[in-house]
């Protein structure tokens, strides 16, 4: 792990981006990493966000458990500070949800980059990754994506037109999705699709046409609202294409 740890160390320090608060107490918990060759986040998550879940957030990414809420959890953003305050800086770092997994007890199985910026300075967090497992506070806090509106991406592995299969990117605020809906023409209702997977939905047989969506979203204060997206997918989509909406999430 030396010379990739040494990698993350000289890429990661200078590049922090700034943080997000939110209200919310804290919750204790533990934090550890998994390995990688470039220290960013991996493309094969759980969540299905492909190479988005690998760098978003400058790859500050982390695979949850408890979180996961069967794949509602995926998007979602926390700030996570290790305990220790001789090596832990005291924001810590915003992480975004983009996989499943357990460890020791541990909340947050964090990329490289991730768990290098818990660190008060470079040499702190070659010894934070010493630890291997450290003691955490997290909360919930908004994604920030600055210059983007929420977008549609059409998984890789759907095929036109007999299958489709969705991904939402950039979702920002606290907001959970908790259902993706389509309107079907011919009988003038929306259909609610199935989660595949993470944050993968996904019909056979679709309706032909241009493709409108609604979104079934909750908020930090516990509301539900739903919002809808009219052709926001050509009527000839394509496997793994990205389609760019109007929704703002908050």
């Amino acid at each position: 792990m030396g010379s990739a740890l040494f990698y993350c160390l000289l890429c990661v320090m200078g590049l922090f981006p700034a943080l997000s608060f939110s209200q919310d107490d804290f919750v204790s918990s533990r934090a550890t990493y998994y390995g990688s060759p470039d220290c960013y986040g991996t493309p094969s998550g759980a969540c299905g966000f492909g190479e988005y879940g690998r760098t978003v957030y400058d790859g500050h990414v982390s695979g949850v458990s408890k979180l996961w809420r069967n794949g509602t959890g995926c998007g979602a953003c926390y700030q996570v500070r290790c305990k220790n305050p001789e090596l832990c800086a005291d924001d810590g770092v915003n992480v975004v949800v983009t996989d499943y997994g357990e460890g020791d007890h541990t909340d947050f199985i964090l990329s490289p980059r991730a768990y290098t910026r818990m660190a008060k300075s470079g040499d702190r967090a070659g010894q934070l990754f010493a630890y291997g497992v450290v003691d955490v506070d997290y909360r919930r806090v908004p994604c920030r994506y600055p210059g983007h509106k929420t977008i549609f991406k059409v998984h890789e592995n759907s095929n036109y037109p007999n299958y489709l299969a969705i991904i939402i990117l950039y979702q920002a605020g606290k907001n959970d999705i908790l259902d993706m809906q389509i309107w079907q023409e011919d009988c003038k209702e929306w259909t609610s699709m199935r989660r595949a997977y993470g944050a993968v939905f996904d019909m056979a047989n679709p309706p032909k046409g241009p493709v409108s969506l609604r979104l079934q979203v909750s908020g930090s204060a516990g509301y539900y609202t739903w919002v809808e997206a009219w052709n926001v997918i050509p009527s000839d989509w394509k496997a793994g294409v990205i389609y760019q909406s109007d929704i703002e999430l908050k």
